[in-house]
């Protein structure tokens, strides 16, 4: 009796099957994350996926691939199954102890980059620091500036040094496990402090986020009834942390914005500026206080 033959799965072959497979399991992009998903298991570029299309998987690509693709039907965020993430123009290290970095944080890092081009800060303070993409993106665009990394979650902080260490700015960032301002030392004062924290109400997480997302820790995206708890708590202690010049930069969820500005002035931060992100949402609020050198630039902002 002849011994049935394997069934030979080219390139094209397994991605149209995983687009169907991925499409019936409700994945939102089922083309692209196959296509993702197989070019780091054969290392190499989409367009190399159509240039060979008709070239057959090797058996450990195939097993490979086919682990990738179990997990992500189960709504695995792709971040944490390739172990890494594209933002800003360097690939970050995740885990499942951070934040899977978004695009629209981008917009974020580039007007704080912007609006210190020519301010020479010294010091700066990233509140709830995840992945690190925002301290190391920053300390990247600003080659004099040292930053500190925070986090609440140890296995964040270890992955934003390894991150720092990796894009060649760990001489210049510090990493602390703190809540909030808690173990900073007292005598620390930073010119710029930047924060991305939770900021999803509570009662939307169960119902109102995809699948994948709720993969990510809750504790990177519960801010609270409201979605403004640690905005609250960050500019309660504020003022014993950031200089008399320094500014204040905030991501925000949708409709935000002008909550999060009078939080700001609250401390006397009153000269504030909201800004949209791409989609025209409220994303970026923009603090410091009259007469400082950032007055001018974010008054501009608005």
């Amino acid at each position: 009796m002849m011994e049935k033959e394997k069934p030979v799965w080219t390139i094209v072959k397994i991605l149209e099957w995983t687009k169907q497979y991925f499409a019936d399991k409700g994945v939102e992009t089922p083309r692209l994350d196959a296509e993702v998903l197989l070019c780091d298991v054969l290392k190499c570029q989409r367009i190399n996926l159509y240039v060979n299309f008709d070239k057959p998987l090797e058996d450990d690509e195939l097993k490979k691939y086919r682990d990738y693709v179990a997990k992500r039907a189960n709504n695995e965020p792709l971040a944490y199954i390739l172990g890494h993430k594209a933002f800003m123009h360097s690939e970050f290290k995740v885990t499942k102890d951070t934040l899977v970095p978004r695009p629209e944080t981008e917009l974020l890092v580039e007007q704080v980059a912007k609006l210190n081009k020519d301010k020479n800060p010294g010091k700066i303070l990233d509140l709830g620091c995840g992945s690190g993409a925002i301290i190391v993106s920053l300390l990247q665009m600003l080659p004099t500036a040292r930053g500190m990394a925070i986090d609440i979650n140890a296995g964040a902080v270890k992955t934003a040094m390894e991150n720092a260490e990796s894009l060649g700015v760990a001489h210049r960032c510090c990493g602390l496990v703190s809540d909030l301002f808690s173990q900073i030392p007292v005598d620390i004062k930073f010119d710029v402090i930047v924060s991305n924290p939770p900021y999803i109400p509570t009662q939307e997480i169960a119902g109102g986020l995809a699948a994948d997302v709720l993969k990510e820790p809750r504790g990177a995206l519960d801010g609270g009834p409201k979605g403004l708890n640690f905005y609250e708590r960050i500019l309660q202690g504020i003022n014993g942390f950031l200089t008399p010049e320094g500014m204040v930069a905030f991501e925000v969820g949708i409709g935000q914005g002008e909550q999060v500005a009078a939080l700001c002035k609250a401390q006397n931060l009153i000269i504030t500026a909201v800004c949209n992100d791409y989609a025209n949402i409220n994303r970026m609020v923009f603090a410091t206080k009259e007469g400082s050198k950032y007055e001018n630039e974010i008054l501009a902002l608005k």
